[in-house]
Formats: C-alpha cells, structure tokens, sequence
C-alpha cells in the first residue's frame, strides 16, 4: 500500500476536506493570500492564518510519467503532477493526473480536483477538463533573496587547507559493513596527509548516525571515534547543512575559529548492501507507512524518489526553452567518456547518444541513464589550519571561497520551475567571497544526481544564461576533459557511483594536485565543486597552493 499521510491538528483540514468534496488551504486574510504546506504562522506577516476553501480548478506547470514501480499497489505507468491552484498559480500542489492518456498530458493542460479516499484521508488528484491546454510558456516565478554581502573583510576560507584525501574500495553489493569502508577511506585520508590519528583533533560527517540502516551513514561520530580510538576536541555530525558537503564548511570553521588543527571528515554510503541485506526497500519508504513532515506532500501521490521531484522541474524547463532529452544525454555520455580513465568508477564501458536513447525510462524526461548509480563507499577528507599545509607530503589545496546561502524556499514544489531548487543561493554567495569569476575555472565537478542537476548548476554558477545550458552540452564538446569547461571528468556520480557529493571533493584535490590519469585536465588550477541541490544545496571554489 501507498504511504499515507499522518494527521494531525494542522493538516487534517486538508486532507480530510474531500469528505465534504472542498478542496482547502490556509489563508492570511491580513497579507491576502494563501499559504501552503500549511504552517503555524504566516511567514510574512506573523499571523495566524485560517482555513478558506478554493474552487478545486487548476493548471498543469510541471508532469513527469513515471515508469518506476516503486509501490505493488500502484501500476506504472502513472502520471505525478504539479499544479498550480486558479486563485495563485504560486501556490502548487504535487499530485496525480488522472483520467487522462500519459501521452496527452501536456504543461498548461486545466485541470479540476476530484478525491480518492483511502483510510481516513482524502487525497486530492486532478483530471482534465473540456478546455484546451492554453499554450502558455512562462509562469509566474517567485523572486529570491537578494545574495548577501560578506559579512566581515577577512575570509575564513583563507585560514583552511586540504592536506588528505582518501576513498575506500567502490562498488555495488560489496557485502562489507559501512564501518569497514569507513575505517579504510578515513585512514587513506590521514596517512595521505602525513599526520597520525594523534594529529586529528576533530571529526566531521554528514549525515551522523541517524541514518545508518538506510544505507546512508556507517553510523556517525561516536562509533568512528571509537573505531579510530581517537578523542576529538570538536566533532560534528547533521543533515541540516549547505549541501552533504556542509560537514565540510562546519570544519572549515572549526578549524578557521582556532578549534581544531586537523579535521577529517567522512562520508559512507552502502545503499546497495543495504537492500540486500533487506534493511530498506529501493523508495527508503515501507508501503503502508504514515508519513509526516516534507514528505507527506509527495509520497502518497507514488513520488517516492527525488527522481520524480525534479523531473517535473527538467521537464518545465525543456517546455520553456524548447530543450531536448538528446540535449540532456551528452551530460551523461561525456561523464562516461571520462568515467572510462577512472579504475574507481563503476561503469567505465563506452556510452553512446543512441544507447542512452534508447535505454529504458524511469520518469519523464528521466532515462537510465540520467540517474546516478546507488553504490557502496566511503570517501574521507583532512580540512587543516593552512599554516601547516606546506609541511604535508602533497601540494595542499587551498579554498579560496564557499557558497552557503539559502536565497529560495526550502520546497521541491512550491519554489522555481527553471531548475533544480537550492543552487542559485550556494552560487550567487560564492562568486560574491572572491574576485574569481566563471571564466577563470579549469574544471567544474558539479553535482550529478540526475542529468538536469549538474545542468541547473552549470546556469545557475554562470558558465551560460538561464535557458541556455541544453544548448551548451549539446553535443559534448564545451564540457569535454578538452572542451571550454571540463564537466566531471571522473565519471561524475551518473558513471563513478553516488558517494554522495564527495566524490567531487576528492576529484578536486586529485585535479589540482595534477594526479588524474588519463582523465587529468592541463594545467588544473582553479576547481568548482558544488554537492546537493534540491534540498540544500553548497559551493567550493578550490585553487592549488
């Protein structure tokens, strides 16, 4: 059975207001306008909104079929939903189109409300009405925060370096408990930075240890601590950062305020021994589950992955810009071509435009080939006061500015429709710690969960115009190891493997120490890497020292 949602006192109007055939959403009378997911207080004006019906008629912004059968009781393929509501097309609920062919489903397409019941909760779905799609290309957009000066003159990025990296074996169903490839990536990283376990003095992860059966974490801190038998003056272990790679920003700062002296951080993943160990299902949700929170608004409406979130934003943009999925495919055939010199990826077989056509969907416009590869690893990092830097075996990696900011809401479906949410804040906030700019980069290592992540980053951090990124990869050659801006020439996370966002750290420091291979760019000196997006989202600009 489907997840449903929990009830409680500040959602039951909703989700139980089809009893009465209404379709509900909070209501600031004093700003005029209607809130949702619904919350205590209104963000703007403070206060307590009540509850107004709407008229249930809406239009279609964004759709994604998908052909994933993720839940038993519901058959692919089936048609999630985003639509925006008659009376504020900002306004947006992510649901079901039914009633409709899939291959008639179109963006503009009006729609009107209709109610499945299951349990004591009425879900709303959507089905089309007798008028025509309206054509419409653009839709309203809310506007983001203006990007916030730096605070002081001095930056703390300039106080840090990255003296280790190290990476456990890499693979799918290795059978090997998490803390094993922990131990092995975190030791790598020390001894590559010639210090001892008696040098580390703090310890940094994401996503700590709540999240280890799930296949996300070997268990956090306090086992690693005590694996490594070492006694940490700072530590730190939370989701709650700029991106999987905020754990490394929040030893940067340790480090820069005088805490620390040598932070290793670390970050493991086994989701494909987990699933065969029968820890988890391949959604992470168990059918039947009541869910609450974020995720209440999406996976009773079987958008069980982040693949069904931001396909419906992929496929507004190739709407809006009159993009193209064979566009989109040279992002993962060019990851290829460099996963092809890296002995660590998972695929390394060569991948044509044709054969990622050609491959199977999972969700519009989303082929195999657009998602990364679920995998087992551990990837560690040493963050060190830059004073000792030179005195390590390698050439240190210095940071010369991170983005951090969150410019948008904090939603999948109630913030832009243009690109993946949580990229425009990390890289308006990194260009404005530096001097640098777009032009000066030699390789970026832009977060590659699906096709249209590394896409949106490659926009949103200025190496092309909003609209103008399907256009930029076509064809592979601008984003070549060769091309006017080397994107991922390790394979990135569609062919090397999801370690989560620090795969791209450790490229960074292999790039600029110029130890790449065959997929070495020349004269590497200037690196990009960003992790996350969606929900959140972060930016490095690393230089060689």
């Amino acid at each position: 059975m489907r997840p449903l949602p929990k009830l409680t006192p500040e959602n039951e109007f909703f989700w139980t207001a089809g009893a009465d055939g209404e379709l509900r959403f909070q209501y600031c009378g004093t700003c005029d306008r209607y809130l949702h997911p619904p919350g205590v207080v209104c963000s703007r004006c403070g206060g307590v909104p009540g509850v107004r019906p709407v008229s249930g008629r809406a239009t279609v912004v964004g759709f994604t079929v998908n052909h994933q059968p993720w839940l038993p009781d519901m058959k692919v393929p089936y048609v999630i939903g985003l639509v925006a509501i008659e009376e504020d097309p900002l306004v947006r609920l992510t649901t079901l189109i039914v009633d409709a062919d899939p291959d008639h489903v179109v963006i503009g397409l009006p729609v009107a409300v209709r109610f499945e019941q299951h349990d004591d909760v009425w879900l709303p779905v959507f089905a089309p009405t007798d008028e025509p799609a309206s054509g419409v290309v653009e839709y309203p957009e809310p506007s983001p925060a203006p990007v916030r000066p730096m605070a002081v003159a001095e930056k703390f990025e300039s106080r840090v370096a990255i003296t280790g990296i190290g990476m456990s074996e890499v693979g799918r169903r290795l059978g090997r408990h998490p803390m094993s490839l922990a131990m092995d990536a975190c030791r790598a990283a020390v001894a590559d930075a010639g210090l001892t376990m008696d040098d580390i003095d703090g310890l940094s992860t994401y996503p700590g240890g709540g999240a280890r059966d799930g296949g996300h974490s070997e268990g956090g801190i306090y086992p690693v601590a005590d694996s490594l038998g070492i006694h940490p003056t700072w530590f730190c272990g939370t989701m709650e950062t700029p991106g999987q790679s905020g754990a490394v920003v929040n030893a940067m700062l340790a480090v820069a305020a005088g805490l620390c002296r040598h932070v290793l951080c670390f970050r493991t993943v086994w989701e494909t021994t987990s699933i065969a160990w029968g820890n988890r299902r391949n959604s992470g949700v168990d059918g039947g589950a009541r869910v609450s929170g974020d995720m209440e608004w999406r996976l009773p409406y079987g958008a069980m992955s982040a693949g069904n979130w931001i396909a419906l934003m992929a496929g507004h943009y190739l709407h809006r810009y009159g993009a193209t999925r064979e566009q989109l495919g040279w992002i993962p055939v060019t990851a290829r071509a460099g996963a092809a010199h890296n002995p660590s990826a998972i695929y390394q077989a060569p991948l044509t435009i044709d054969d990622y056509l050609d491959a199977r969907m999972i969700t519009t416009p989303f082929g195999l080939f657009d998602c990364d590869v679920p995998c087992d690893g551990s990837t560690a990092l040493v963050v060190s006061a830059v004073e000792t830097a030179h005195d390590r075996p390698h050439r240190p990696v210095l940071v010369e500015a991170v983005g951090t900011q969150m410019r948008e809401r904090m939603s999948w479906d109630q913030g832009t429709l243009l690109h993946e949410p949580m990229v425009d804040g990390p890289s308006g906030h990194l260009w404005s710690r530096t001097d640098l700019k777009p032009e000066d980069v030699d390789v970026a290592l832009l977060y590659d969960g699906f096709s249209f992540n590394a896409l949106s980053w490659l926009e949103a951090l200025g190496f092309c115009g909003r609209g103008e990124g399907a256009a930029f990869v076509e064809g592979g050659t601008r984003i070549a190891r060769d091309g006017e801006i080397p994107l991922n020439p390790h394979g990135g996370q569609l062919s090397a493997g999801r370690l989560h966002g620090y795969g791209f750290l450790h490229e960074a420091v292999v790039q600029l120490r110029g130890h790449g291979g065959g997929r070495q760019v020349d004269a590497a000196e200037v690196v990009v890497a960003t992790t996350g997006g969606g929900h959140p989202g972060g930016a490095f600009l690393f230089v060689g020292g």
